[in-house]
C-alpha cells in the first residue's frame, strides 16, 4: 500500500469517475490532511454528496471500504521521517526530550478540546438519567473496551448498578435484555464501528436510554443514540487506540462520575466506605 501513491491513483482515475465522485476526488486532494480525521459522514457532508457515494469513490479507487482509503491517505501524506502511527507531529529524529513534550502537549490539547465541546444540558441530562436509572451498563469494542471496563470499575466503587462485560456476544445479549428502566452507554472513538452499532441498535430496540461517548456528532452510532457527548482527541487510521483518545473519553466520564457522587451523596459515601473497607484487608 505504502508503494502507491493515494494521489497519482487519484489522478490517473480521474477523467473515470462520475460527477459525484469528482466532488469527493477535488475535495480529497485540496483537504488530504483534514479528510484523514474525518468520518465518513463528515466527508459527505462537506462534499455535499451522501455516504455511499463516498463508498462507491472508495471502491473506485480500488479500495475496500473507507477506513482502507484513509490508511492509504494517511501513508500518502506522511512527510519524511515523520512517525504516522503515533501523530503527525514526532518525527524519528526527535529527541527523548522532545517525544515527551509532544505527547505531553497532544494529551492537553485532547483534554481542552473535549471541555470546549461539552455540552453542559447534554452533561446535565446524562447524570439524571444515570440517577433514575435501574441499570447502567457500558459497552465497547477493541481499545473503547478497556474504557468501559475501566468506567464501570469506577462507578462499581459508589453504586452496585453498574455492568460491563467483555464478550462481544455475551454484550449483545446484556442489550437484548435491556428495559426502558436502564441506560446503555456506548462509547466508540469513530462511531462506526460493527458491533458497536449494532449494540445501540439492540440496546434502543429494548426500551433503553442511550447514551454515546463519541468523536463525531454525526455516525451510524449517534443514530441511534438518545444522548451524545463528545471528546476532542484526533485520531488517524493509522492511530487507532491512542492514549490521547482514551484520555478524553476517561475525563467525561470522570465528570460523570464526580457529578453522580454529588447528586446521590448519601448512598454514594457509604458505598465508598464499605468498597474501600472490603479491599482494606489486601493492603499492607
Amino acid at each position: 500500500m505504502r508503494a502507491v501513491n493515494i494521489f497519482t491513483t487519484i489522478h490517473s482515475k480521474y477523467n473515470n469517475l462520475t460527477n459525484t465522485e469528482v466532488k469527493v476526488a477535488d475535495y480529497v486532494l485540496n483537504n488530504a490532511r483534514d479528510v484523514v480525521y474525518m468520518s465518513i459522514t463528515d466527508l459527505a457532508d462537506a462534499c455535499g454528496v451522501g455516504e455511499s457515494s463516498i463508498f462507491r469513490f472508495c471502491k473506485s479507487l480500488s479500495y475496500k471500504g473507507y477506513q482502507d482509503f484513509k490508511i492509504a491517505l494517511a501513508h500518502s501524506i506522511t512527510v519524511e521521517n515523520e512517525i504516522p502511527q503515533l501523530t503527525d507531529k514526532i518525527l524519528m529524529n526527535d529527541t527523548l526530550n522532545q517525544v515527551a513534550s509532544k505527547v505531553l502537549a497532544s494529551n492537553i490539547s485532547a483534554l481542552n478540546e473535549t471541555f470546549n465541546l461539552v455540552d453542559y444540558d447534554k452533561l446535565n441530562q446524562a447524570i439524571d438519567y444515570f440517577v433514575q436509572a435501574e441499570r447502567i451498563i457500558f459497552f465497547g469494542v477493541g481499545s473503547s473496551l478497556m474504557t468501559a471496563m475501566e468506567a464501570k470499575i469506577k462507578f462499581m466503587r459508589i453504586t452496585n448498578k453498574t455492568e460491563c462485560t467483555i464478550d462481544s456476544h455475551l454484550q449483545m445479549m446484556s442489550a437484548a435484555l435491556m428495559t426502558d428502566r436502564d441506560v446503555a452507554v456506548i462509547i466508540s472513538y469513530s462511531g462506526s464501528t460493527k458491533d458497536t452499532i449494532e449494540l445501540a441498535k439492540r440496546a434502543k430496540e429494548s426500551g433503553a436510554t442511550v447514551i454515546s461517548i463519541t468523536r463525531f456528532v454525526k455516525s451510524p452510532l449517534t443514530s441511534y443514540s438518545d444522548l451524545t457527548l463528545l471528546c476532542g482527541a484526533n485520531e488517524g487510521p493509522l492511530q487507532g487506540g491512542s492514549l490521547s483518545a482514551k484520555i478524553s473519553q476517561l475525563y467525561l466520564l470522570d465528570v460523570l462520575y464526580v457529578e453522580y457522587f454529588k447528586r446521590t451523596y448519601t448512598d454514594s459515601i457509604r458505598n465508598k466506605e464499605l468498597t474501600a473497607a472490603s479491599v482494606a484487608v489486601k493492603l499492607l
